[in-house]
C-alpha cells in the first residue's frame, strides 16, 4: 500500500498556504511504504491511516487524518474519485470559504477555519463517491443516492467521525457511534453531534455545581452522617443581636423601622412582646415605632403567638437536623413515583429538609422547588377523578374522603400516604392547593363534631334534622328507626345507628339521641377504616398533640395559607339587605376592615363565607348554596347582639350598634372567639 508522493506533496502544499499546518515536520508526507496492516503511519502530532490500496493518481485515494491528543483538528473520511489536488483545488475556489487573514501572527487558521475545510473536503468526497446533484425539468435541484437508490430534496450531509452506518438482520439501517459505543436508529448530523457534546458540556458543569450536595443526601440506607462540606450561612441583626438562618431580604424584615437607640423588643412566656427602654429603666407594651400597644388587639393576641411559635418552632427543626432527603418525581408521574419515595423513607427522615429534583430540570433546590412540588402534588392527590376524596357537595368544593374508595385494593396505602404528605406540608410550612372541609379538620385536631358541623357539609340534611328537633314527630306520624340507607356505587345498604337499631321506633323521647347519632354517621359514614389509615401516616411525622392549641379554622389557614384581599374588589361585590353604602353602619364596617390586618381580614372572610381561599375571579366568583352569591351584610338583631354568618349563603347578620367602638369589639370577638360552628 503506497501513496503518491504528489498526492503527499499536494496535501502539504494547501495546508501551508493556509496556515493549517504549523511546520513541516522532516521525513513527512514523504513517498513511503507500510505493510497491509491497519497500522498508522505517525508524522509528529499528525497519524496517517491508509485504509485502501492506491495505485496511480487518477484513482480511488481514500486517507484518513486523525490527530493525536495534543492536536486540536482532524481530517476523516476523505474520498475523491478524481485527482485529490484537483478537488482540493476546486475547494479553495469555493468563494464560501474565506480563511483568515495571511498576515495574523497565528501559525494557523482559527479553529472554526479548520472545521469548515475539513467539513468540506469530507462533504466534497462523499457526495462525489456516493450522492449525484441533478435538475429536474422545472430547475428544481434534487439529490440521487445510488447506494439505496432514492432521492431527496436536502442536501446529504456525511457521518459525524466516529459514527457507522450499518444494516441489521432485518434489514434496517441503524447507525453506530464508536466513541460512546451506542447505537441509534436516527441518522447522526454534524449539528446535532455538536449539539450534544455542549450540552454534555453544560451537564457535567452543573453536576459539578451538586457535588458539594450529594454526600448531605439520604438514599434510603442510614448511618453515619458525612461531614458538612461547606460553612452554614446565617444572619445577624445587630439592632436586636438576634441570629437567624432565613435571609431577611426575602422576608420583608429590612422594611421595618428599627427600634430607637436604646430600646429592645422581648417576649413574655405566653409570647407577648414588649419594650424595654434602657435609657429609663421601663418596660411598656407600647411599640415605640407606631404607638400602638400589643394588647389592643384583646382577646385574639393569645392566637398569634401560638401561631408564630409553632411556625418557629418546626422550622428550627428542620433546619436543625443534618442532612437533606432526595425527591426524585417526574412530572408525568407525580403522583406514583411521590407515593413510592414517601413511604420508603422513615418518618424521621421526612422532617429533614427537602431536596426536590425533577428530571430534565436542572435547577437547584433552595425552596422553590419543594414549594412548586407540595402544590402540585395535593393538587394532584386531591384529585376526585382518584376516587380516593370527594367534593362536599355541588356548590362546596371542600373535599371529604370518599366512602367509594374500598374500590381500590390499596386505598388504604395511599390514605396512609396522603396521611404522611399533609403533615409534611404542616411540618415544613408548605401550603396545600385544596382544602378540606371543616369537620374534617376538627378530626385531625382530634376535637368531637356535633350537628352544626353537618350544615356546612349537607345543609339540606341539617334543616331535615333540625325540623325533627323542633317538631313532634308523634304528631306528624313519622316512623323512623335507629337505621339509615346509604347508596354507593349504586348499591343500596342498611347500617344500624346502635345495635338492633332497625327494630327501634325513634321518638319523642329518644330523638334527641337519633338525632346526635345520625349527625355523627353522616359526619364519617363509611369512612372509618381510610380516616384511621390517613391518621396513622400523620401521626407518623406530626403527632396531634402539637396542634392541640389551634381550632379548624385556624388549622385549615395553615395548611392553606392566606392571601392578600383586594379590598376594592371586596366592596364593589358586596350588596346590602336594609343597609345602604352610605349607612353609618356600613360605613364603620368598611373602616373596620382597612384597619385590620390581612390575617383578621381572612379570618373575616372565612367567618362569613367558611373559608379564607377566594376563587381565582375575587369576590365575584364567590358560590352560595344556590351558584354564584355575592357577599352579603344584612341588618338583623338588636344592638347588644353578635354578629352572625350564614355561610351557605355569604352572609353576615350585622346588629346596627351605635357607635364604631362597639361594632369593632363585637367583630374582633366574633371572628377570634367563636369555635368552628360548635357556637350559635
Amino acid at each position: 500500500m503506497t501513496v503518491c508522493y504528489h498526492c503527499q506533496r499536494e496535501i502539504q502544499k494547501v495546508l501551508l498556504e493556509r496556515k493549517l499546518w504549523p511546520s513541516l515536520p522532516r521525513g513527512c508526507l514523504s513517498c513511503s511504504l507500510v505493510e497491509r496492516s491497519s497500522m498508522p503511519l505517525i508524522v509528529e502530532q499528525y497519524q496517517m491511516r491508509l485504509s485502501q490500496n492506491h495505485i496511480d493518481c487518477p484513482n480511488v485515494c481514500k486517507t484518513s487524518l486523525v490527530p493525536l491528543p495534543n492536536s486540536s483538528w482532524f481530517l476523516s473520511s476523505m474520498e475523491s474519485s478524481a485527482h485529490f489536488p484537483s478537488a482540493i483545488s476546486r475547494l479553495w475556489s469555493d468563494s464560501s470559504f474565506q480563511p483568515g487573514d495571511s498576515s495574523s501572527d497565528t501559525s494557523r487558521g482559527t479553529p472554526l477555519e479548520e472545521l469548515h475545510l475539513l467539513h468540506k473536503l469530507s462533504n466534497l468526497s462523499f457526495f462525489n463517491s456516493r450522492w449525484e446533484q441533478r435538475v429536474d425539468q422545472h430547475g428544481r435541484v434534487y439529490y440521487v443516492d445510488h447506494v439505496e437508490k432514492r432521492t431527496t430534496w436536502d442536501r446529504p450531509e456525511p457521518l459525524p467521525p466516529g459514527w457507522e452506518r450499518r444494516v441489521d438482520n432485518m434489514g434496517r439501517i441503524y447507525y453506530v457511534d464508536h466513541f460512546t459505543r451506542t447505537t441509534t436508529w436516527q441518522r447522526p448530523t454534524l449539528e446535532s453531534v455538536r449539539n450534544y457534546e455542549q450540552w454534555q458540556l453544560q451537564r457535567s458543569q452543573l453536576q459539578g455545581a451538586m457535588q458539594q450536595f450529594n454526600q448531605r443526601f439520604i438514599y434510603g440506607y442510614y448511618g453515619a452522617p458525612p461531614p458538612p462540606s461547606t460553612p452554614k450561612l446565617y444572619f445577624v441583626n445587630h439592632n436586636t443581636r438576634i441570629t437567624q438562618w432565613e435571609d431577611p431580604r426575602n422576608q420583608g424584615q429590612l422594611n421595618e423601622k428599627p427600634l430607637p437607640e436604646g430600646w429592645e423588643m422581648r417576649f413574655t412566656v405566653d409570647g407577648i412582646p414588649y419594650f424595654v427602654d434602657h435609657n429609663r429603666r421601663t418596660t411598656t407594651y407600647i411599640d415605640p415605632r407606631t404607638g400602638k400597644s400589643a394588647l389592643d388587639n384583646g382577646p385574639q393576641i393569645a392566637y398569634v403567638p401560638v401561631y408564630i411559635s409553632f411556625l418557629k418552632h418546626f422550622a428550627f427543626q428542620q433546619l436543625a437536623m443534618p442532612q437533606h432527603i432526595k425527591i426524585t418525581v417526574s412530572r408525568k408521574t407525580l403522583f406514583e413515583d411521590s407515593f413510592q419515595q414517601i413511604m420508603s423513607f422513615s418518618p424521621q427522615d421526612l422532617r429533614r429538609r427537602l431536596w426536590v429534583i425533577f428530571p430534565g430540570e436542572e435547577g437547584l433546590d433552595y425552596g422553590g422547588v419543594a414549594r412548586e412540588w407540595f402544590f402540585l402534588l395535593s393538587h394532584e392527590v386531591l384529585n376526585p377523578m382518584y376516587c380516593l376524596f370527594e367534593y362536599v357537595g355541588k356548590d362546596n368544593y371542600c373535599l371529604q374522603i370518599n366512602p367509594a374508595s374500598y374500590i381500590n385494593p390499596d386505598h388504604l396505602k395511599y390514605f396512609r400516604f396522603i396521611g404522611r404528605f399533609i403533615a409534611m406540608a404542616l411540618f415544613h410550612v408548605r401550603f396545600i392547593d385544596t382544602g378540606f372541609s371543616l369537620p374534617f379538620y376538627k378530626r385531625i385536631l382530634n376535637k368531637p363534631t356535633g350537628l352544626k358541623d353537618l350544615e356546612s357539609v349537607d345543609p339540606e340534611f341539617y334543616n331535615s334534622l333540625i325540623w325533627v328537633k323542633e317538631n313532634n314527630i308523634e304528631e306528624c306520624g313519622l316512623e323512623m328507626y335507629f337505621s339509615v340507607d346509604k347508596e354507593i356505587l349504586g348499591e343500596i345498604k342498611s347500617h344500624d345507628l346502635k345495635p338492633n337499631g332497625s327494630n327501634i321506633l325513634v321518638t319523642e323521647e329518644n330523638k334527641e339521641e337519633y338525632i346526635r347519632l345520625v349527625a355523627e354517621w353522616r359526619l364519617s359514614r363509611g369512612v372509618e377504616e381510610q380516616t384511621q389509615a390517613f391518621f396513622e401516616g400523620f401521626n407518623e411525622i406530626l403527632p396531634q398533640q402539637y396542634l392541640q392549641y389551634f381550632d379548624a379554622k385556624e388549622l385549615e389557614v395553615l395548611l392553606c395559607g392566606m392571601q392578600e384581599i383586594d379590598l376594592n374588589d371586596w366592596q364593589r361585590h358586596t350588596i346590602y339587605r336594609h343597609y345602604t353604602r352610605t349607612s353609618k353602619q356600613i360605613m364603620w364596617f368598611w373602616q373596620f376592615v382597612k384597619e385590620i390586618d390581612n390575617e383578621k381580614r381572612m379570618r373575616l372572610l372565612q367567618f362569613v363565607t367558611g373559608t379564607c381561599r377566594l376563587p381565582v375571579g375575587g369576590f365575584v366568583d364567590l358560590m352560595g348554596s344556590n351558584g354564584p352569591q355575592k357577599f352579603c351584610i344584612e341588618k338583623v338583631g338588636k344592638e347588644n347582639w353578635l354578629p352572625r354568618s350564614h355561610t351557605c349563603f355569604n352572609r353576615l347578620d350585622l346588629p346596627p350598634y351605635k357607635s364604631y367602638e362597639q361594632l369593632k369589639e363585637k367583630l374582633l370577638f366574633a371572628i377570634e372567639e367563636t369555635e368552628g360552628f360548635g357556637q350559635e
